[in-house]
């Protein structure tokens, strides 16, 4: 019999593994690895090495990054080469292979630009080192805020773990709690930055069980928190987390833009990255007659394929099957009274083997104001409204990304100065766009780092 693969914690120490290990289960149920929680004691122990540990020194940052990215994504790395730990991830987190493997392309770019993506956040008038010849001339100190980074992981794609890469760059030393669905991702890419020299006692992966992990997110200075608008509400108070919640990203179409020039865009906006991600769009509005454009995104998503995701052709997310069946039934009792151009029938495409894909939903709501349009589900489910100017911005605050399909300056400027509205993408443009420098949700730099005026000081 195989020997099981054990994902050990990486503490400041070395590995650590447990005598009783949580168990990784594949989308069928199956077990494929053994995860070793640990407890409060050794968060606390793990927390207090890294408040000892200094930086990572910036000279010669950039090369230490560039190694980790190419460890990342060519490497083998802790036992597992890049085909076995795509394949792993994808096994378990039901995300297409073809979507995993761009997350491996992706995260390693992010990694090696990791340190210059974070001067795209610094302001002007502030300096790296009190050193800096500059900062006579009246510039302030770019400095931390703390000094230890916690990050408490999704692992609903392998893209959430490109974040915390700034807050190493920026000094911090940091402790990343994986998510026990897909720990895969957060364990290679701490391996990597391990073998490219960054120190154990500087960075450390620290899986826990729930109750634990706020016992980390208490002993941080700074800690990232995912999760859905309970995880939100919950740390809505607290200055010391930042709480990343559902990203509800939309696209407006106004009256003066033919949607028809642009449906590859607004399919994709839907579909791509299997539609799990934040940054998929979940509701369309139209000004005008909504139902051409659902017909139109529902023909096309209909032709998707249901197929395992580990298959080099799958598109769509899978899961339990008994999971499956739950969130078509939610997706059921939310969409009373809606128009079901897809997905009425139901979302679960069961793949005979404890698993199921789940296939795209596509429902007309009555109105911009539909309490359905706050609904996110992990799958491709978009809820079609009618926008008029008489509704204003209101139904489109709460977004993470909004992509514009208008010629409309005054209402574009609107949009942009509305605080709600993380990012607007005006133009032809994917809502799942990204690049290394570029704010996600604003720059991670503005909640780590202050500027602090430094006088008389040599």
């Amino acid at each position: 019999m195989a020997e099981p693969l054990y994902l050990d914690a990486l503490g400041p120490r070395g590995p650590y593994r447990t005598r009783v290990p949580d168990i990784v289960t594949d989308v069928s149920g199956g077990e494929v690895a053994r995860l070793s929680l640990v407890p409060p004691v050794y968060v606390d122990r793990a927390l207090a090495a890294l408040r000892k540990a200094a930086p990572v020194p910036v000279a010669g940052l950039d090369a230490l990054l560039e190694a980790a990215g190419e460890e990342f994504a060519n490497g083998t790395v802790g036992g597992l080469g890049v085909r076995e730990y795509e394949y792993l991830v994808s096994r378990t987190s039901g995300t297409p292979l073809a979507v995993v493997r761009d997350a491996t392309r992706g995260t390693a770019r992010f990694v090696s630009r990791a340190r210059a993506s974070t001067e795209q956040g610094r302001p002007r008038g502030t300096v790296r080192d009190r050193r800096d010849p500059s900062l006579g001339a009246g510039h302030a100190v770019w400095a931390r805020r703390g000094e230890v980074f916690a990050v408490n992981a999704s692992g609903n794609h392998p893209g959430v773990h490109r974040l915390w890469l700034e807050a190493l760059a920026l000094g911090y030393r940091v402790a990343v709690r994986p998510s026990r669905r897909e720990p895969f991702t957060p364990h290679r890419l701490v391996g990597a930055l391990h073998r490219a020299g960054v120190g154990q006692d500087r960075l450390a992966l620290l899986p826990t069980d729930h109750r634990t992990a706020q016992t980390l997110i208490r002993g941080a200075d700074r800690a990232v928190v995912y999760g859905g608008d309970e995880v939100v509400a919950r740390y809505a108070h607290d200055a010391r987390v930042l709480p990343q919640g559902p990203g509800r990203t939309k696209i407006l179409i106004t009256a003066d833009t033919d949607w028809r020039e642009h449906l590859d865009t607004i399919v994709g906006s839907v579909a791509d990255e299997a539609g799990t991600a934040c940054v998929n769009a979940t509701a369309v509005f139209v000004e005008g007659d909504p139902a051409p454009l659902a017909e139109a995104v529902a023909a096309r998503l209909s032709q998707l394929p249901g197929l395992p995701p580990q298959d080099t052709r799958a598109v769509l997310p899978a899961c339990p099957l008994d999971r499956a069946r739950a969130l078509d039934s939610y997706l059921r009792s939310v969409a009373a009274g809606t128009r079901a151009w897809l997905g009425g029938d139901g979302i679960v495409d069961d793949l005979g083997d404890g698993s199921a894909v789940l296939r795209p939903a596509v429902h007309q709501v009555g109105d911009a104001g539909a309490p359905q349009i706050r609904t996110e589900l992990p799958f491709p489910c978009v809820w079609v409204a009618p926008w008029s100017r008489s509704d204003g911005i209101a139904p489109l605050r709460g977004t993470l990304v909004l992509s514009v399909l208008s010629r409309d300056r005054a209402l574009l400027d609107a949009l942009v100065a509305e605080p709600t509205i993380a990012n607007v993408y005006a133009g032809d443009h994917p809502t799942y766009w990204m690049a290394p420098g570029v704010p996600h949700d604003g720059y991670l730099s503005d909640f780590l780092m202050r500027g602090k005026a430094v006088v008389g000081v040599e």
